[in-house]
Formats: C-alpha cells, structure tokens, sequence
C-alpha cells in the first residue's frame, strides 16, 4: 500500500490533468483523483500491468467518461407543453401554405407566353412526353423541349419573386 501511495503520488498531476481535461471543473477533477485511487487499490491485484503510466492514464480516462455518462450528469430542462405547436395546427398551417403556392403558381401561369403555357400545363399537369405534346400542339419537338425548359425558368423567377414581395410586404 505505502509503495502504491508512492506511485500513485508521481503520476497525481498527471491523473488530476487527465480528470480536468474530460470533466472541466477543478473540484470535480480533485474528488475524481480520490476516487481513481481507490479504484486503483481495488483493480491492480486484478491486472497484470506492464506500462503502469498509460494503465493509469486509461483508467483515469475511463473513470472520468464514466463519471460524464451518470444520471446526475444529465442535464434536463423542464417541458413546456404551451411551446409547442398542435399537430392541427402544423397540419393547416401547411395546407394553407400550399393553397397560397397553387395561387402564386396559378398567377404566374399566366404570365406565361401562351406556347410556355400550354407546353408546360401539357407537360407537367397532364403528364404527356414531348412527342405527344409535339403531335397534340403541332410544334416541333424542339421547340416544345425549349418552350417547357424556358417556361419553368420564367415560372421559378416569378415564384421567386413573389416571395420577395412578400417579405417587403411584412418589412
């Protein structure tokens, strides 16, 4: 036990660095080195230990995540039950919220020229292919792959738009 003591009081900084390191306060640190040292009394019958700094410097380690990993350690705050948002009314929230971008969509349509509007209605709300949209309208699939492309741009820029407005509307 004496030769123990010994040892053990030549690597203590090095322990009490170790414990200020993991659990950042230094009386935590100071208790923590006590109670390592009990638990070295306790393990190192148990352990054939060749390197005896690192044995300890792994112990130390271990002891300490344990400490952080404990119940007490948890730090929990108190449920406030009015912070939170009901499910009906995140649920409408987001209905209205998609109602409101249909009509911006809808308003944007029609700013539309009538050969983007009637490839890009044909494409994406009726799910045709160029080709039918091509045989349908009578314009040439490239000018129908080109309508659609230059219609969802100009549609993106206005939707874009008018969610800018929007937010000068609430400043």
């Amino acid at each position: 036990m004496e030769v123990l003591a010994v040892l053990f009081q030549r690597y203590m900084d090095l322990l009490y660095g170790v414990c200020l390191k993991y659990l950042k306060q230094p009386e935590s640190a100071k208790d923590a080195v006590m109670q390592i040292f009990e638990e070295l009394v306790a393990k190192l019958p148990k352990h054939e230990v060749d390197n005896f700094k690192s044995w300890l410097y792994t112990l130390a380690k271990n002891y300490c995540l344990m400490q952080l990993r404990t119940p007490k350690n948890l730090k929990t705050t108190e449920f406030n039950p009015d912070s939170m948002q009901l499910e009906e009314e995140m649920h409408l929230n987001g209905i209205q919220l998609k109602e409101e971008n249909l009509q911006k969509l809808e308003r944007c349509l029609e700013t539309l020229s009538t050969e983007q509007k009637k490839t890009v209605e044909l494409f994406y709300l009726q799910n045709k292919c160029y080709k039918e949209i091509a045989g349908e309208t009578g314009i040439e699939w490239n000018k129908v792959r080109s309508f659609i492309q230059n219609g969802r741009r100009n549609l993106k820029i206005c939707m874009e738009k008018g969610v800018e407005l929007e937010m000068k509307n609430v400043k």
